[in-house]
């Protein structure tokens, strides 16, 4: 791996602060396993309708307080009000293993729990992303962006089968209390940040309809406006991993949480990989979130069709890549392209897109698993990749002059010869 794929972890407080937030990503791989799991084989009857509620709840506060989470991390001290949203999923998820663990719990404590992380989370996630540009500055951003990917998916390949040994062996609460302590790594590192070393930000501009403006500046931007929308798809209904693989798993392999933690740990490989690989690259482009989008209806529509887990998990590992070729690639072509003073609020948006989506979307999949059963509900995902992809390359045709070209039986994007004249 080429030296410029880590280059951001030469700065010290990226470096400090991608260590803390690996710990914590392992223990939130491992309490969403474990909560996936209590609600679908512990408190329902495989009840994939139920996990669909418990998602829902937990990423629609995106939705909710969409007009306040981007504001508040463009105006407010984005360190502290992350060591505010750290301490508080770190207080929930303790609370959640004392009742786990003392055997009081119940499916509509997890409902409330799941709805209280989410409103914290939604005021984490848009502070949390933003941050990053006062780690590294503006030239590292892509870079400090797809590692902390990398970070974030590396967790969820350790996690889920860390989880999966745990349940067996402990049972779930124990998880959520491993959860809550990993909370500490990452605010000791927020509180061990050499404060000199961090890269100002312009002032948020003060005004009134702060929401309204980002809005307006995305309407403004048809590259935007089509990766978003590309987004909105996949995100509504084919980033329902918990769905997926837990369904497929339980019902069509008749698994235990072992080979759910596996699973999911095998997805998670392909994440890595799609992160390392958005690593290297300078800038991302529109035509590679196409591409991301075509693999990923594909690999999902192969892995409806797998007849055996290990080939279901092979499968996983595209999805995982080309899924995270999509996210982190839209990450960073917002990140890059976005006014700084708006930087903030136009983040808030993409994550209201990529993760609120799921209260539309998670329910209506669990519904499909548990009508027609888990591999149309993988086929929903796979309609969801190739209608994105359609949009992306209308905007690849409409705003960059590109036209198909069929090649040996396969389709190629190529220059207009009215776009490169115009061009020339």
């Amino acid at each position: 791996m080429d030296r410029s794929t880590f280059r951001s972890l030469g700065n010290y407080n990226y470096r400090l602060w991608a260590a803390g937030a690996l710990v914590s990503n392992v223990g939130t791989w491992m309490q969403r396993t474990a909560q996936d799991w209590i609600v679908l084989a512990e408190l329902t009857h495989r009840s994939a309708t139920a996990v669909g509620i418990v998602m829902a709840l937990q990423f629609g506060p995106q939705l909710l307080l969409l007009p306040l989470t981007g504001l508040a991390a463009d105006r407010l001290d984005r360190r502290k009000l992350l060591i505010a949203t750290q301490a508080t999923m770190g207080a929930l998820a303790l609370a959640l293993s004392i009742l786990t663990i003392t055997g009081l719990v119940q499916l509509w404590h997890v409902y409330v729990f799941a709805f209280l992380l989410g409103c914290a989370s939604a005021f984490d996630g848009p502070a949390r992303h933003t941050f990053v540009s006062e780690l590294v500055g503006q030239a590292d951003l892509a870079n400090a962006v797809a590692l902390n990917s990398t970070s974030f998916n590396a967790a969820r390949m350790i996690g889920p089968a860390m989880a999966g040994v745990l349940i067996a062996a402990v049972g779930s609460g124990w998880v959520f209390l491993i959860n809550a302590v990993s909370f500490v790594a990452v605010l000791v590192s927020l509180f061990r940040l050499r404060a000199g070393e961090l890269h100002p930000r312009p002032a948020a501009r003060q005004a009134k309809n702060g929401l309204a403006e980002g809005f307006r500046y995305v309407w403004g931007r048809p590259d935007l406006r089509a990766a978003l929308f590309a987004l909105l798809l996949v995100g509504t209904f084919g980033l329902n991993f918990p769905i997926f693989i837990s369904t497929m798993s339980v019902t069509v392999f008749h698994g235990g949480a072992g080979q759910y933690g596996l699973l999911s740990s095998a997805m998670a490989i392909g994440s890595v990989t799609g992160a390392l690989m958005a690593a290297r690259r300078a800038r991302p482009r529109i035509s590679l979130l196409l591409t991301g989008a075509s693999v990923f209806g594909v690999a999902c529509a192969v892995a409806a069709s797998m007849p055996h887990y290990v080939l279901f998990g092979m499968a996983l590992v595209v999805v995982g890549l080309s899924a995270q070729t999509i996210t982190t690639s839209t990450n960073s072509l917002v990140q890059l392209s976005t006014e700084p003073a708006l930087r903030g609020r136009v983040i808030a948006i993409l994550l209201a897109i990529s993760l609120g989506s799921t209260p539309v979307g998670a329910p209506i999949v669990g519904w499909v698993a548990d009508t027609f059963g888990p591999r149309w509900a993988l086929a929903v995902g796979a309609a969801s990749g190739i209608a994105a992809a359609l949009v992306l390359l209308r905007y690849l045709m409409k705003y960059r002059g590109v036209r198909v070209r069929i090649d040996s039986g396969l389709p190629r994007l190529v220059p207009s010869i009215v776009h490169r004249t115009r061009a020339g």
